[in-house]
């Protein structure tokens, strides 16, 4: 039963997040930006994971503190998901294609937070989506999962590099979590 829900309420934001790891697929995404809604559903689908998110922010202010807060509380949940880790590959990495786009992403659940991100873009938003929240949101997400995480795009579509990012990042945590066997995969014991 690798499922967990957090809520996390700030005079921001109020953002609450149900997640199987184990699921089929199955997204129910609210955040009141159409793009990062597409994007996340993107991720369940290709993740294979069933996903609940039901966020309210600011957005009269701009989409900074709702994307960030999503990606606060995606990574809390995801590591109240994995618990204490036992059995899972650990390690996950992929390669995925989007047109004239390619995003490579390799990460490591091993319980030391870290991102390396290469991604530019060309304009300051794909719909109301900031750009410059991928990085962020894939910073927050990775500090909060505890998750080393590595991530390249390259292309020429705003659009496609960014669901390539997010495509690439479902199908490595898919692959970090296949469960392999009942040791923890670490020489220290813990992860």
């Amino acid at each position: 039963m690798r499922k967990a829900d957090i809520s996390r309420k700030t005079s921001e934001t109020d953002i609450s997040i149900e997640l199987d790891l184990d699921g089929e697929g199955v997204a129910d995404i609210s955040t009141g930006i159409g793009f990062f809604d597409h994007m996340l559903t993107a991720f369940t689908k290709h993740g294979n994971f069933n996903l609940i998110i039901e966020a309210t922010g600011d957005l009269i202010v701009d989409d900074h503190h709702l994307i960030e807060d999503t990606g606060i509380v995606l990574g809390q949940v995801l590591a109240e998901a994995l618990g204490n880790k036992a059995g899972i590959a650990r390690f996950g990495e992929a390669r995925i294609p989007m047109d004239e786009a390619l995003a490579t992403v390799a990460m490591d659940l091993g319980g030391r937070s870290y991102l390396v991100i290469d991604a530019e873009f060309k304009a300051p938003k794909v719909g109301e989506f900031s750009t410059q929240m991928v990085n962020h949101f894939f910073e927050a997400v990775a500090q909060n999962a505890k998750m080393n995480l590595h991530a390249h795009v390259y292309g020429d579509n705003d659009h496609h590099k960014i669901e390539a990012l997010f495509k690439a990042f479902a199908y490595a945590l898919r692959r970090a979590i296949i469960i392999e066997g009942n040791e923890i995969k670490s020489t220290k014991g813990v992860l």
